[in-house]
């Protein structure tokens, strides 16, 4: 009973950060009808970031709200202006292309940023190197967040801990869910979000302004993705320019599982597979994460086509 408990709190710890990346792909699809590859990949400029700003603010910040807030505002507030970026000049002039072009741009973008950041490349100015690309190699996230026991039951051969992270990580990730469901349906701007993913030609007739509504939706799910790869930066603790490429395809998993397109079912769908692979972890191998979790998305979809939440639409071809 406490192992089937303490693998249920793990599942739901790695859930919620799968979540937060889905949220991403399924915002994006929703009002573009394009699935941004490169989305992952965003989530991994965010770590380093992270983790520059880390640094830069020293050892001595470790551990402290003012540290912890200000390593995520600025990841968040850096991902937000990349994911602009992005959309401005890679997508936004793709917009009345046919899908497969905007689709081949956004592999083209996930690989071009997974194997960049591979590059070793740093300047000298007045003496001191500065990194401007941080190479292959793995590093080790510093721990902005002290990890350290917050409840712990059961005898002593057997019993449930609950790590601070783990907590911390459900409630940021509840509040941002819970924040971004009232941003899409009770705000001015989510009206506008939802008009342009109906039809985006209709949508500028009636005034709405497309090209900020876009690019605003693209900002607030590259921040999403930032603060996500922090919580798994803080729980894995090791750093390395492919992991965006791997949590954004599980990410995807999520997103068709539950609905793409769909906020809640995005929810629904990165807390299942969260789940999924834990227990597969823990009660058989950890080489049968990944088949499982594939496997979970096949059965769905043999089962629902649309996914969990996802609505069967005729679409004119």
């Amino acid at each position: 009973m406490y192992g089937f408990l303490q693998h249920l709190i793990n599942g739901l710890a790695a859930g919620t950060i799968y979540a937060l990346v889905a949220l991403g792909y399924t915002m994006v699809y929703g009002v573009l009808k394009l699935i941004n590859f490169a989305h992952g990949d965003v989530m991994m400029v965010g770590v380093y970031v992270g983790y520059a700003v880390a640094f830069l603010m020293g050892r001595e910040h470790f551990g402290t709200f003012a540290g912890v807030m200000l390593v995520f505002l600025v990841s968040m507030l850096a991902c937000a202006a990349f994911g602009l970026l992005i959309e401005r000049f890679a997508y936004r002039p793709l917009r009345e292309k046919p899908r497969l072009t905007s689709l081949i741009t956004a592999i083209g973008i996930s690989f071009a940023l997974s194997y960049g950041f591979q590059l070793d490349l740093a300047v000298n100015l007045g003496g001191t190197s500065y990194t401007l690309l941080p190479g292959a190699a793995s590093r080790a996230f510093p721990e902005i967040i002290v990890p350290n026991q917050w409840f712990e039951f059961g005898s002593d051969d057997q019993s449930v801990i609950i790590w601070n992270w783990q907590v911390i990580s459900f409630l940021i990730a509840a509040a941002l869910m819970v924040g971004l469901q009232l941003l899409v349906f009770k705000t001015r701007f989510g009206r506008a979000m939802r008009a342009v993913s109906f039809d985006h030609r209709v949508a500028a007739l009636l005034g709405i302004p497309v090209d900020r509504v876009i690019a605003g939706t693209f900002m607030l799910g590259s921040a999403l993705a930032a603060c996500a790869g922090l919580l798994y930066a803080i729980k894995d603790t090791s750093v390395q320019p492919l992991m965006g490429m791997y949590i954004g395809l599980k990410a995807f998993v999520a997103a068709v599982i539950g609905g793409i397109g769909n906020v809640p079912g995005a929810v629904v769908g990165a807390l299942a597979l969260g789940l999924c692979e834990e227990f597969v972890v823990g009660y058989t191998s950890s080489s049968w994460r990944d088949a499982v979790a594939f496997g979970f998305l096949i059965l769905v979809l043999l089962a629902k086509p649309e996914g969990l939440f996802g609505r069967v639409q005729a679409e004119k071809v």
